[in-house]
């Protein structure tokens, strides 16, 4: 099986990446950072029996996109499955963040899964079933103040996952969105995890176990994966209490956590 995981490099990247190694599928790893990527595969090399790719791309920049699909061309590569993991977020109020960190924001988590998912299902290998895993977020059940920019491009990704499954469900394409809680993914996300105590803690999701799941799960044709019986637990009352009122509980708590309750 060939699989293309975009941001590699990252901590949820590294580690879905290592579980697709030890299942023996031939990888081919994107990220912005290439010294990441190099490392990356001289330790999946080291440990695996299996093929590994590096290309160091600019998701959001569509002619860099367009130079790796060119490599992708050039060796005729084909694809099995898809990860979409490349993904930004900034802390903070929405006025008291730069507005280009807002865009970059949704440059990067929507528009630039769009160009490659769009690429990459024309790169599919023919006549094989073909997986794509949209990462999303928890964040994606709930209008989050003080996250607004972030939880709305998750839910467009869960939105957009959920209309193309059934929209390619015909031609053998099977989608699953994963949506974790918290992962110990960058220093940020740790003191971010820290900053909630108790609730930061409970939400959070071990990256292992989440990357083993996530994979088992799009094999099996799920569609919607949320780790964590707390977090299965809060996606549900997000469905039932109106949403004004989890805005409102969300600020509460996300405005002490930061200190952020007023715009200066």
């Amino acid at each position: 099986m060939n699989v293309l995981i975009t941001g590699a490099a990252g901590g949820l990247g590294r580690a879905i990446a290592n579980e697709c190694g030890s299942r023996g599928y031939n990888l081919f790893l994107t990220d912005i950072n290439e010294d990441g990527l190099l490392c990356i595969k001289r330790g999946l090399e080291r440990q695996f029996d299996i093929v590994v790719a590096t290309a160091a791309c600019d998701l959001t920049n569509a002619e860099s996109v367009d130079r790796m699909l060119d490599i992708i061309d050039k060796h005729g590569i084909r694809f099995d499955m898809l990860i979409n993991v490349a993904g930004l977020d900034y802390e903070g109020g929405f006025m008291k963040r730069e507005r280009e960190d807002l865009v970059k924001i949704v440059l990067l988590n929507n528009a630039a899964t769009l160009r490659i998912t769009h690429a990459i299902i024309k790169r599919r290998r023919s006549g094989k079933p073909f997986y794509i895993v949209f990462v999303s977020s928890l964040a994606s059940m709930f209008p989050m103040p003080l996250k607004a920019t972030y939880a709305a491009s998750k839910r467009f990704l869960l939105d957009f996952a959920t209309s193309l499954r059934q929209e390619l469900k015909r031609e053998d394409v099977n989608i699953l969105t994963l949506c974790p809680g918290g992962m110990v993914t960058t220093q940020e996300a740790i003191c971010g995890i820290k900053a909630q105590g108790f609730w930061g803690n409970a939400t959070t999701n071990p990256l292992d176990c989440v990357a083993r799941n996530t994979i088992d799960r799009v094999l099996a044709g799920k569609s919607i994966y949320v780790p964590g019986k707390l977090n299965r637990v809060l996606s549900f009352l997000g469905k039932i209490i109106p949403r004004s009122w989890v805005a409102a509980v969300i600020y509460l708590r996300w405005g002490k956590v930061t200190g952020n309750h007023s715009v200066s």
